[in-house]
């Protein structure tokens, strides 16, 4: 049960694609790991390690797959900027509102390592949306969030997520 406990883990950080989709996959290698254990060794063949190592594979994938898609709502890039560039190109910036849905109240951060990501307004295409303010554990090797901006390429604007640097 700790070797795939561990091999969980280890998977878990090769994901890359998230502070949520790495939480996500670990939790659930973690709890699939304990319940394919007591799932194998209350089976009559007294196995928990084998059903361990499927509980938290099986888990891992699930937790992980969960993560992603809190991060992709997130509009949360782990990539290089150039990949943050959306396909979204106006000729005259859309003004977003100027007033934030809510006060934003900031939690207790989830980690040392967690940096707050204010809230801010998100372009989907057609219109802005309010992505509210949260924590986030940068990706390794990355320290600074960069908001999302609009950039002047050839006299049209295209709108850029939000990235880590």
């Amino acid at each position: 049960m700790i070797f795939s406990l561990g091999a969980s883990v280890l998977l878990a950080g090769c994901v890359g694609t998230g502070p949520n989709t790495q939480q996500g996959a670990v939790a659930g290698g973690a709890l699939g790991a304990l319940a394919g254990g007591i799932i194998g060794n209350n089976s009559g063949s007294h196995n928990g390690a084998s059903g361990a190592l499927i509980g938290a594979l099986a888990g891992a994938l699930a937790g992980g797959a969960l993560g992603n898609s809190v991060d992709n709502e997130r509009g949360t890039l782990y990539r290089p900027p150039a990949s943050a560039v959306s396909g979204y190109q106006v000729q005259q910036v859309p003004a977003p509102p100027t007033e934030p849905p809510a006060t934003e109240v900031v939690s207790t951060p989830p980690s040392p390592a967690a940096l707050w990501i204010p809230g801010y307004w998100a372009f989907d295409g057609a219109r802005y949306v309010w992505v509210a303010g949260h924590w986030e554990i940068p990706p390794p090797n990355c320290r600074t969030y960069v908001a999302p901006y609009w950039a002047n390429q050839g006299g049209n604007y295209v709108y850029v997520r939000g990235y880590w640097r």
